[in-house]
């Protein structure tokens, strides 16, 4: 298993700290945290049009954003329907993660697209060993959910 270090976060964390878009997270972790955080994340390359998650999918897992930009749709009868564009210092996958059900959109990469991964199983290692930043990581994707739920317009969007 690969093994990040603060120093493979380095963009994430530029990332995390200067997005401004609406609904992403505000960085809310120390860098003794992101130090902490580092070891429990894999990072994820995604080519242009790479399926992260398909609607439906039964994983939890969470990712945050580093580069690039991920289309959030689903498919109803007729056609496809594009919920969000997300992009740099967004979290995804915060619906499932909480909800412990079904993904309720796909997510798939718009442009090439590097995030980083957090296992619902890894996220369960860090409440154990280190509950403040479980509770730190909790705030942030707890964040971007009251956003988009907030947004009548992204409020489906919650994958």
């Amino acid at each position: 298993m690969f093994a990040s270090t603060p120093q493979d976060l380095s963009a994430l964390i530029q990332a995390m700290t200067t997005s401004v878009a609406t609904d992403t997270a505000q960085n809310v972790l120390s860098a003794a945290q992101w130090e902490l955080l580092a070891p429990y994340l894999q990072p994820i390359n995604l080519a242009a049009s790479e399926v992260l998650f398909a609607e439906g999918a039964l994983d939890r897992n969470l990712y945050l954003v580093e580069y690039g930009s991920l289309s959030v749709h689903y498919q109803d009868s007729k056609e496809r329907i594009r919920l969000a564009l997300v992009g740099p210092g967004a979290i995804v996958g915060e619906g499932a993660f909480f909800a412990h059900r079904p993904r309720k959109a796909t997510v798939q990469a718009a442009a090439p697209s590097r995030l980083w991964c957090l296992t619902a199983l890894r996220y369960s290692e860090i409440a154990n060993r280190q509950p403040a930043l479980a509770l730190a990581l909790l705030t942030m994707a707890g964040q971007v959910l009251a956003r988009r739920a907030g947004d009548s317009r992204r409020r489906v969007a919650s994958t």
